[in-house]
């Protein structure tokens, strides 16, 4: 099927913030990642695997834009936005590439997938207890995101927030056998979850340790893609570091 917008009469409700992940910036940020670093550079055959699909519109954007022909399986836990996810697959066409199951991606198998996918949750704070608790990514943000590293999979891309121990997950990444081969880099305000209070009481305090870089008015998302290590492939660790660390 064409990969193009199609007619339909069905409507796809907004949902509260609190429902819903929403933020428009970085959905964007996500889906271009996607298009440029792995849809479009053919480095991921033909089968891929997403952690936390959301609403769908990182993946559908990306697809939208990209020549890849394969199939994305996608793992959401959240039923609003699996639902919404569902809605909108229908809508764009996409049922042939992309599918999302309400299940947790932990607990199923994907032997069949060399590339992961994920925008994890990476909101740093002391409990979960936030205005949407799915957010939280532990005590230094960096939690989840080191677990679907230690997946094992042979490429990864992943976002990562500067305010969420960026030097200790790339180490880790590092200790595992990864190498960062390619990274995107975009400045964002901090929006509705990211300036509740207790979540910028937690980043303060890393940010005295150098587990969290950010300025008064921005921080830095990352799109990264670790590949298992190669001698063929320069590692860009260092200047990725550099980077997200310099504010």
């Amino acid at each position: 099927m064409n990969k193009s917008l199609l007619t339909s009469d069905t409507v796809v409700e907004v949902n509260s913030p609190n429902q819903v992940f929403f933020c428009p910036e970085e959905s964007q940020f996500y889906a271009q990642c996607l298009e440029k670093m792995v849809l479009s550079q053919n480095i991921s055959d033909h089968f891929i695997v997403e952690f936390g699909s959301g609403d769908g519109s990182p993946v559908i954007q990306a697809l939208l834009k990209s020549s890849f022909i394969g199939i994305i399986q996608g793992y959401e836990l959240n039923l609003d936005a699996y639902q919404l996810a569902q809605l909108k697959i229908k809508q764009y066409g996409l049922d042939s590439y992309y599918k999302v199951d309400n299940s947790c991606f932990f607990a199923n198998s994907h032997k069949k997938a060399r590339c992961l996918i994920a925008n994890p949750p990476y909101l740093p704070a002391p409990d979960n207890q936030l205005y949407m608790p799915s957010l939280h990514g532990g005590h230094d943000g960096a939690s989840i995101t080191k677990r679907l590293l230690a997946q094992g999979y042979e490429q990864v891309m992943l976002m990562i927030s500067a305010y969420s121990n960026p030097v200790d997950t790339v180490n880790y990444a590092t200790k595992l056998g990864y190498q960062v081969v390619d990274f995107m880099i975009s400045p964002l305000k901090f929006g509705y979850y990211s300036c509740e209070p207790k979540v910028r009481n937690t980043i303060t305090q890393l940010q005295r340790k150098r587990k969290a870089f950010f300025s008064e008015n921005i921080y830095f998302l990352a799109g990264v893609l670790f590949q298992q290590k190669s001698s063929q492939t320069p590692c860009l660790a260092k200047e990725f570091l550099k980077v997200m660390t310099v504010l």
